[in-house]
């Protein structure tokens, strides 16, 4: 049986009083796509350079296809790691053109050109082997650094952010192709991003950082259902967690019952995590929750509704559910799924209902 990709344990970094990475655990599986998301400054770029060898962890040991890159006793400086690196603003040499760049980490020998041309078809770049970077346009330019990096065959290709400088429509066409250059590549990857959207695109899992630490690593349908942490819920789009109480057999809440969790007691207390996609409205009359503000996001509208309660949550309904802001509605839980409920801080699932409330 191969060993994994990569492997870090305890990885370990920091910066003064500040822990940039702390006692982080991982696995990469060789042909994975892995994101890591996370807030800007919560370690997720440090961690990659601990893996690619611009930064040595103050503790903890890094194998990479079973070897070990660093550990007690061991540490193999990045040009001796068979790793792939794709920075967020490409470093292309400005003096060399499109081929000179690509073959830039091969070695001299009668298969380099055959290779320059090998990947260069991959992204799509064949017959621009004479142009200079200033020639390019920056989906051009990433391309070429993604052939760069795989022009090797690496171990591994990290990625740093490589979509930030990019304008929407761009990045996501370019989010396509570079998706699809690795899979036909068989690449390992692991993938930089502070974008919810990326990730969920991109990754065959997701792992979460917050303040240097790991959160959850999971399938990116569970990262945003079944969320390890408050912060990994509220950090992967809009949640609200909405008050329910115990009472016989259902969790009571404003948006209608759900089915109670085995290990609640009588009359207690906790809240649902809810996402406008969980919650549906329809106009009426005598609906006791209220339409305050109303976002037209092409496909959807994103209704904020105030209950009864006075709290205020989010609906998103397909476009051509119009509701006036101010109008009166009635609102209720929709889910189709499974939900989280949050209990003394921590989440766990409410199990599905056998019928619509």
């Amino acid at each position: 049986m191969k060993p994994p990709a990569i492997r870090c344990f305890g990885l370990t970094k920091q910066y003064g009083t500040v822990e940039a990475v702390y006692d982080v655990e991982l696995t990469l599986y060789h042909g994975e796509l892995l994101v890591l998301l996370g807030p800007s400054g919560c370690g997720k770029t440090t961690l990659l350079r601990l893996i690619a060898g611009f930064e040595q962890p103050d503790r903890g040991t890094l194998a990479v296809g079973g070897r070990v890159l660093v550990g007690p006793g061991a540490w193999q400086p990045p040009e001796r790691r068979n790793i792939g690196m794709v920075f967020q603003e490409y470093a292309l040499f400005p003096h060399m053109d499109v081929a000179g760049n690509v073959g830039y980490g091969l070695s001299r020998g009668h298969d380099r050109a055959a290779r320059i041309r090998e990947v260069l078809e991959l992204v799509g770049l064949e017959g621009l082997e004479r142009r200079m970077p200033h020639e390019l346009s920056g989906g051009e330019q990433q391309r070429v650094a993604l052939a760069r990096a795989l022009g090797p065959r690496p171990d591994v290709v990290l990625l740093d952010e490589p979509f930030s400088n990019l304008d929407m429509g761009l990045r996501s066409h370019l989010r396509t192709e570079v998706r699809r250059i690795l899979r036909e590549a068989g690449a390992t990857a692991i993938f930089v991003t502070h974008d919810q959207e990326d990730a969920m695109y991109l990754g065959d899992r997701v792992a979460v950082m917050h303040h240097g630490r790991l959160q959850q690593v999971d399938a990116p349908e569970r990262i945003y259902h079944q969320p390890a942490t408050r912060f990994v819920a509220e950090f992967m789009g809009l949640a609200h967690f909405l008050p329910a109480r115990v009472e016989g057999d259902a969790l009571v809440t404003e948006l209608g019952v759900l089915p109670r969790p085995a290990d609640l007691a009588q009359g207690e207390l906790v809240e649902v995590m809810v996402r406008p996609d969980d919650v549906t409205i329809r106009a009426d009359a005598a609906g006791e929750s209220t339409v305050v503000e109303r976002v037209f996001q092409g496909a959807h509208y994103l209704y904020t509704v105030r209950l009864p309660s006075g709290m205020e949550i989010h609906s998103l309904q397909q476009h051509y559910a119009k509701h006036p802001v101010g109008s009166a509605v009635y609102a209720r839980l929709d889910p189709g799924h499974a939900l989280m409920c949050s209990v003394h801080g921590e989440l766990q699932t409410i199990p599905l209902m056998d019928s619509e409330p």
